[in-house]
């Protein structure tokens, strides 16, 4: 809790603000693997080194937030209600990006004219890809959620088994909250250093986007954009509208701002821009929807659960990267058949949740099914891939960031006054 909300704080001169010192660390990546490429890809180890510090942290993060959000709450139904009304909405915008993305493609066409030969293609590059993608079945997904002890969750990092201990040890705490006072106690005074160690660990955050970025444009290269501009550039301005005409409408209806939100989380959309991570923001993320307003056990309850279902850039990116294939490759698809892509995706993408390069994985999976694509066409999109992940990720956070404020406002678990201040305040700022 803040002591004393609404004294002055010293503001922070421009170079010590947290996005302004990422600006400047991805734009000094950009230069440096531009212009010595070899020595950009060196860096590779700083972009991995921080995500791993933050994936440290995410565990004991989730499961602080979400059992004294649970062991709070006064009536224990609500977990079960808010569980289904974030389902509910996470189905539906996900649903509503797979088609925004199949109808933007069909439209623009980004593959035509490419002319490939799909038996010209090398299919060993993705081989990888796809085996991991025959891995992740529905069943085998569900299953995986299942924690192999109470403890092993935080120990091995899965978000979602975090969550499943995390909800059942705090629905437990609930209902003996008499005699576990002692314990709820102690965790949340454990939040406070937890949550302090998040703060000094962002601090990293500008070497790991220096890192991440100068490994990405040192491989890739800018010149690897060439011919795949146009798809790049579609599924940017396509993610762009989503996120300003769907969320905003969303918003709006829910009585908020989407630039305004947008405004509120730019750190962790610049955080997310450098290190193509949206695993990397979550921490901060969690807190950050606590402070404007949302119930904790909602924020528990959503954002990581969000982070698995819900998906919106990476299902935009699906769908458009399918099509656009099947354009590059001179293969005419039904809409039949592309509605089946789309069902398949649906499907596919909560297969591979919670996956390092889910995109990539996920849309194997789907090709897979529908054979009349060439899977080995993933090999045209391999080396842009990276360039695409980053609008990818920050598509997904705003998404759960808006789904944490909507689903918190359905179920009364928003403090209405304070989310209009603290969205208000960013953006006077």
């Amino acid at each position: 809790m803040d002591v004393h909300p609404h004294t002055p704080s010293k503001k922070p001169k421009f170079y010590q603000i947290l996005y302004v010192q990422v600006i400047f660390a991805i734009t000094l990546g950009i230069l440096l693997g531009h212009f010595y490429p070899a020595l950009g890809e060196s860096f590779k180890p700083l972009g991995d080194a921080f995500i791993n510090i933050v994936k440290m942290i995410i565990a004991p993060v989730i499961f602080l937030t979400v059992v004294t959000g649970i062991a709070g709450m006064n009536n224990m139904g609500s977990v079960g209600r808010v569980t289904g009304k974030a389902m509910l909405y996470f189905v539906t915008f996900s649903t509503l990006a797979l088609f925004i993305g199949m109808i933007v493609a069909n439209v623009i066409q980004p593959g035509h004219g490419l002319n490939i030969d799909p038996s010209s293609l090398q299919g060993d590059k993705v081989a990888q890809y796809v085996e991991k993608a025959h891995d992740s079945t529905i069943v085998g997904f569900l299953m995986g959620i299942i924690p192999k002890t109470l403890i092993s969750p935080l120990v091995g990092g899965d978000i979602l088994q975090v969550l499943v201990v995390a909800v059942l040890f705090g629905i437990a705490l609930a209902s003996t909250s008499k005699q576990s006072q002692s314990i709820i106690d102690f965790l949340n005074t454990l939040t406070v250093p937890i949550f302090k160690l998040v703060g000094m660990l962002m601090k990293l955050a500008p070497i790991g986007a220096f890192g991440a970025m100068a490994f990405t444009i040192g491989k890739y290269g800018v010149g690897s954009i060439g011919n795949l501009a146009l798809l790049i550039a579609t599924f940017y301005i396509t993610s762009i509208l989503f996120v300003v005409i769907i969320l905003g409408a969303v918003a709006k209806y829910n009585g908020f701002s989407i630039i305004d939100l947008v405004r509120y989380i730019k750190d962790e959309l610049w955080l997310v821009l450098g290190t193509s991570s949206s695993e990397a923001a979550l921490p901060n993320l969690m807190k950050k929807m606590e402070k404007a307003g949302c119930e904790k056990s909602v924020v528990g309850l959503v954002i990581p659960t969000g982070y698995s279902f819900n998906l919106d850039g990476t299902n935009i990116y699906m769908t458009m990267a399918a099509l656009f294939i099947a354009q590059a490759c001179n293969i005419d698809l039904t809409i039949g058949q592309q509605l089946t892509l789309l069902f398949v995706a649906m499907i596919s993408s909560k297969g591979a949740a919670g996956v390092t390069g889910a995109g990539f994985i996920t849309l194997a999976a789907t090709l897979s099914v529908v054979p009349d694509v060439p899977v080995a066409g993933m090999a045209l999109i391999l080396g842009i891939d990276r360039f695409m992940s980053e609008c990818r990720a920050i598509t997904n956070i705003i998404g759960n960031a808006c789904a944490t404020i909507v689903v918190a406002r359905w179920d009364n678990a928003l403090d209405k006054e304070t989310c209009d201040r603290v969205l208000k305040q960013h953006h006077a700022d």
